[in-house]
């Protein structure tokens, strides 16, 4: 039997992933029934306490049995943890000997959405790709700088780690474990049981690039701003230079410092965002919108929008738009 302990962290946690990851690998054992083979995973939920209630009183959860007594685990699963992840990381300290403990012994580790955040207090994934919620990319960038974020991917896999893009994501990785633990076969049969998209490989198309504005650099906020009131102009690095009345030099290095990206993709990202809007709610053809954010190599523009969503201006319009069959694609 292939023990599964899911954390049961304390603090706001996702209810969803767990609950969700539990029924999977549980029902699948009826799976393996139907088709004549003997189950295989044995499910736990695992908690520091014999009682968790949620910040928000709708839920109490009662794990199965206590981190202490777990002695050896094939696979431990961690939840999203929300709010302070630092704090987050504080309450449930008790874990990450075990966990540390447990890969050691050749246990597996998935975190789920924020659960990488958790994870990642471990030290395991340090040196190691990961993938989290796109929302915290930035976040999580400044608190683990040792580990690589792959914040477009949805599924990183290394040395034994696993880990899963934002949200309801997590489940395109319970089906990948499936398939690494019950084989194929369960994997597509658990796909199509729960409706889950076995060909999602990327989080892009769903990044809504907000720009990163938390930091404290005035006149970097400036430049920001013009850059989002103007982005259907030619602006060069020059012209913002100039309206900060800093070197240029100086002004490359404290933008990339302050947004976490040079001034030329922040460009590139603020025309592609507003395309996005116009490909999900007007009928203009793609030329139309390509022309309207400021682009006039066409070819160009298509090149930086497959490269930031994983999807042709077609595919994206087709995908978010409800008017598209009414289009004429461009």
């Amino acid at each position: 039997m292939i023990h599964i302990s899911i954390l049961v962290p304390l603090g706001h946690t996702s209810v969803v992933n767990i609950e969700g990851s539990y029924q999977i690998f549980s029902e699948l054992n009826s799976f393996l029934a139907e088709k004549g083979r003997a189950p295989i995973f044995q499910v736990q939920l695992v908690g520091l306490s014999r009682v968790v209630n949620q910040p928000n009183r709708l839920f109490t959860i009662s794990p199965d049995v206590l981190v202490k007594d777990v002695k050896k685990t094939d696979l431990i699963i961690i939840p999203a943890i929300h709010g302070d992840q630092a704090q987050a990381a504080r309450e449930n300290k008790a874990f990450i000997p075990w966990m540390i403990t447990q890969h050691a012994k050749g246990a597996a580790i998935a975190s789920l959405c924020l659960g990488a955040f958790f994870l990642a207090a471990t030290g395991l994934l340090d040196g190691k790709a990961c993938a989290t919620h796109w929302k915290m990319a930035k976040q999580f960038r400044e608190m683990f700088p040792a580990v690589h974020l792959m914040d477009d991917r949805v599924i990183t896999e290394e040395d034994g780690i696993y880990t899963s893009g934002g949200a309801y994501s997590y489940l395109n990785l319970i089906v990948y474990l499936v398939e690494k633990y019950a084989g194929r076969d369960i994997a597509i049969m658990a796909a199509k049981g729960y409706e889950i998209d076995l060909d999602r490989q990327s989080q892009s198309p769903f990044i809504i690039f907000e720009g990163q504005k938390t930091h404290n650099d005035e006149p970097i906020l400036k430049a920001q701003e013009f850059i989002e009131a103007s982005y259907q102009d030619k602006i060069t690095v020059e012209q913002l230079s100039d309206l900060t009345a800093i070197g240029r030099r100086t002004f490359e290095r404290r933008f990339k410092k302050s947004t976490g990206n040079t001034v030329v993709e922040y460009i590139q990202r603020i025309k592609i965002e507003a395309a996005k809007r116009d490909f999900e709610t007007s009928n203009k053809n793609i030329n139309e919108v390509i022309y309207d954010v400021g682009y006039v190599d066409t070819k160009a523009f298509r090149t930086v929008f497959k490269k930031v969503t994983g999807l042709t201006p077609l595919e994206y319009r087709n995908k978010y738009n409800k008017q598209t069959s009414n289009f004429v694609n461009a």
